[in-house]
């Protein structure tokens, strides 16, 4: 299978989303159903921002909308590839691995056995600073804004959600 190909032609977060999660069943066996994913304004802190964060008790992936938004205007051939790599992140944990550094090892092994070494996906999953210095991942105490307004992308998990029309 093509992935960079299919990651080149989404044109959704969901159709990216459909890619991360393929590759992580075909790679770990595992899948996560009833998984929402939405956008929302994380902002920033003194230590930079957050790309996304996996809520357990919400059964989300949030994504923060500034870096998508920076990306999208300063370099938008990067989009894509960071959309599919702080998912395939979030999707790691989703399925059970809360563990930071066991998550960011998955990320890389995934990342390196589909792409190789010199693709942007394993070169993000390596070191995410080089291309995004003030990105930071959220510690396990992380806890979210509490009035933080949520746009829920449609379309996410279709295939354990046919009974909906």
């Amino acid at each position: 299978m093509d992935y960079e190909k299919k990651i080149k032609d989404a044109k959704s977060i969901a159709e990216i989303f459909e890619i991360v999660k393929e590759l992580v069943r075909e790679y770990l066996g595992l899948d996560q159903a009833g998984l929402m994913v939405g956008l929302t304004d994380l902002g920033a802190h003194d230590k930079g921002f957050i790309g996304a964060f996996y809520s357990l008790d919400a059964n989300t992936i949030i994504i923060n909308k500034k870096p998508l938004s920076r990306i999208s205007q300063t370099n938008p051939s990067l989009y894509s590839y960071y959309l599919f790599h702080i998912m395939l992140h979030e999707y790691i944990h989703a399925i059970g691995s809360f563990d930071e550094l066991q998550t960011r090892q998955l990320v890389y092994e995934i990342s390196h056995h589909y792409f190789g070494d010199a693709h942007i996906v394993t070169q993000l999953a390596t070191n995410i600073e080089k291309f995004m210095p003030s990105l930071t991942y959220p510690n396990a105490g992380f806890q979210p804004p509490k009035d933080i307004n949520i746009d829920f992308i449609m379309g996410i998990d279709k295939k354990n959600t046919n009974y909906i029309n």
